[in-house]
């Protein structure tokens, strides 16, 4: 049974069960509400009609206990006033039973068969009245002086009233009167059942409303959830579409950026086999002409013209190596069955060869396996970045540290040269040649940055992701 409530609380929706709660708290809110205004109608009831009936008895009563003032024994001929005014007059006869006590809780006068004279415990409605309050509660005439009435009744309206001396503020007596309650009750069920009826009607007024304002509110909730649902199915679409489009632009970025080595390792093959080698040959020509001069030189202007030729020659010398430091950097070197480590150790020898500098290497555990874009990237990364430090710092404090953070590969290259001001620079990038750089990080969705002070030398710092996502870029 609870799994079965279970069940059925949980398959409600959110303003059914907002409603259901309101229910019940507002059935709790009219229970109480409506008890303590029956208990305020009970009270008010039985406290007017007490206040009624002693205003009457004062107004009869009163003038006879006078005495009671300076005596404390009631006369008798105010004894028989008494008793005929219980027994002839209509509000009289609603008095079951009538007495009159002093001040100090002793009986003097009862038109029952309690024994008048004795002095009874004197307990709150008798001490209220004493200090001047009239007082009225359903007794079930529990107390010792009220065992006549107890025999022959199970409830009656009771009632306490101060007896004034006249002309004073002075308590003298108090007139004590029991009344059947068969009219009261008929009186209170009704204003009970009316007031009921009252606070029912206001708590299912203020049930419906409430319904009503919740229902519009949980309907404008709901359309603007499956709004923002549909909104978020377009965002996921269109997130989709942005991730897919970044996939395919980085696959071919890196595409590209192979293309591009293929492509520079072709111009750097031309240049070798071509302009280089008609390099070399015009040089053998140009020694052998020098040659022939240098057997038949006749006076000055011969060795004039052998300057001439051998300042051309030096010239001719000079692109000639040149041309071939450019064939081999635009020579990418076969990576394929290189793993990174291997393409790291690689770069940097080769840099040390050409530029007979040296670089202090550090390499952490690096992956065995690596996509060839990474390899190549590296690769350049580092090749240009110490070509940068040669050209710029003579190679002063070369260093190229390697290692694997996380699930990135931080490829840091420095050095100790004079540095520059990167703000006071803004065509530092394009200068130094560190564009191809950026842009060949940021391809594969790494980040670049450099960090240089004048005096503090020059630092690259590149992080690129270890494995790349996507499609295979081979």
């Amino acid at each position: 049974m609870p799994n079965k409530v279970r069940n059925i609380l949980d398959n409600l929706t959110l303003s059914q069960k907002f409603m259901l709660a309101s229910l019940v708290i507002l059935l709790i809110g009219m229970v109480g509400i409506g008890s303590w205004v029956e208990k305020q109608i009970e009270t008010g009831v039985i406290h007017r009609t007490g206040a009624t009936t002693a205003l009457y008895l004062d107004s009869f009563v009163a003038p006879k206990l006078q005495e009671l003032g300076q005596s404390n024994e009631l006369l008798p001929e105010h004894a028989e006033y008494l008793r005929n005014l219980l027994q002839n007059t209509p509000m009289g006869q609603q008095i079951v039973a009538f007495k009159v006590w002093d001040t100090r809780g002793r009986l003097l006068y009862s038109t029952d068969q309690s024994p008048t004279g004795v002095t009874y415990p004197m307990h709150e409605g008798l001490l209220r009245a004493r200090l001047g309050t009239v007082t009225s509660e359903i007794s079930t005439l529990e107390e010792e002086e009220n065992a006549p009435l107890g025999a022959l009744h199970n409830q009656l309206l009771e009632t306490y009233s101060p007896v004034w001396l006249s002309g004073t503020n002075q308590v003298i007596a108090v007139a004590e009167f029991y009344q059947l309650t068969d009219e009261l009750e008929s009186e209170i069920n009704v204003l009970k059942r009316q007031s009921w009826l009252v606070v029912g009607l206001s708590g299912l007024g203020i049930y419906l409303l409430l319904s009503t304002f919740v229902r519009r509110v949980s309907d404008t909730i709901d359309m603007q959830q499956n709004e923002l649902g549909r909104r978020v199915v377009q965002l996921t679409d269109i997130l989709d579409q942005n991730q897919e489009l970044h996939e395919r632009v980085r696959h071919a970025a890196a595409s590209v950026a192979l293309l591009n080595e293929s492509y520079l390792r072709r111009v750097g093959s031309e240049l070798h086999d071509g302009p280089a080698q008609d390099l070399g040959l015009s040089l053998l020509k140009l020694d052998a002409i020098l040659g022939q001069i240098e057997k038949h030189k006749d006076g000055d202007a011969n060795d004039e013209i052998m300057e001439q030729l051998s300042g051309v020659e030096d010239s001719l010398q000079n692109a000639l190596k040149e041309m071939r430091g450019i064939a081999v950097g635009l020579s990418l070197p076969q990576l394929t069955d290189l793993g990174l480590a291997e393409t790291v150790v690689r770069v940097v020898r080769s840099h040390e060869r050409q530029t007979g500098t040296r670089v202090e290497l550090e390499m952490g555990d690096l992956p065995e396996q690596a996509d060839l874009p990474l390899k190549v990237t590296v690769y350049r990364l580092i090749q240009e970045a110490l070509n940068n430090a040669y050209r710029h710092a003579g190679g002063s404090g070369q260093q190229v540290r390697v290692r694997v953070e996380g699930a990135l590969l931080v490829v840091e290259i420095s050095d100790t040269g004079p540095g520059f001001h990167i703000e006071k620079n803004s065509g530092w990038d394009g200068r130094l040649g560190l564009r191809g750089m950026r842009e060949r990080v940021e391809s594969l969705g790494g980040s670049f940055r450099i960090e240089s002070e004048m005096g503090q030398g020059t630092r690259v710092i590149a992080n690129l992701p270890c494995e790349l996502e996507g499609d295979s870029f081979l």
